[in-house]
C-alpha cells in the first residue's frame, strides 16, 4: 500500500471520527448551522470552493481504483467531495436546501449520518494505522 494511501486513510479517518463525535455532542447546534448555511449564499459558495479544492487534491493525488478497499474508499471520498463542491457552487441555496438537506431528511436521520461517518472514519483510521492490510 502506498504511503499516500496510508496518510490519507489516517487523515480522513481521524477527521471523520472527530467530526462525527463533535456533531453528535452538539446535535442542535449542528442542525441549526446546516439549516443556516443553506440559506446563506456566500457561505455556501465558500463551502463549495473548499470542497472542490479538497476533492481535486485527493482526486489528482490519489485516483487509485485497485489494490484493496482502502485505496478505493479514499478515492471515492475524493470524488464525492469534488462532486459535492461542484453542486454547492452551481446550485442555488433553495436547490441545495431542497436536494441536500430536505431531500436527505438531514434532521430526521441525523444520528444515522453521524454514525455512518464515525464507522467510515474508524475503518479508514484502522486501515491507515494498521501494519497489515485490512481487506
Amino acid at each position: 500500500m502506498s504511503p499516500r494511501t496510508t496518510f490519507l486513510g489516517r487523515l480522513i479517518g481521524l477527521y471523520f471520527i472527530l467530526l462525527s463525535l463533535a456533531m453528535t455532542i452538539h446535535r442542535q447546534a449542528t442542525v441549526e448551522t446546516m439549516n443556516a448555511l443553506v440559506r446563506n449564499a456566500p457561505e455556501l459558495f465558500l463551502s463549495g470552493i473548499i470542497a472542490v479544492a479538497i476533492g481535486l487534491a485527493i482526486v489528482l493525488g490519489h485516483n487509485i481504483w485497485s489494490g484493496g478497499v482502502l485505496p478505493v474508499v479514499v478515492t471515492l471520498i475524493g470524488w464525492l467531495a469534488l462532486i459535492k463542491g461542484a453542486l454547492l457552487l452551481f446550485l442555488s441555496p433553495e436547490q441545495t436546501n431542497r436536494f441536500l438537506l430536505a431531500g436527505l431528511h438531514y434532521e430526521q436521520f441525523f444520528y444515522f449520518y453521524t454514525a455512518f461517518t464515525f464507522v467510515l472514519g474508524a475503518y479508514l483510521a484502522c486501515a491507515g494505522f494498521s501494519k497489515h492490510r485490512i481487506p
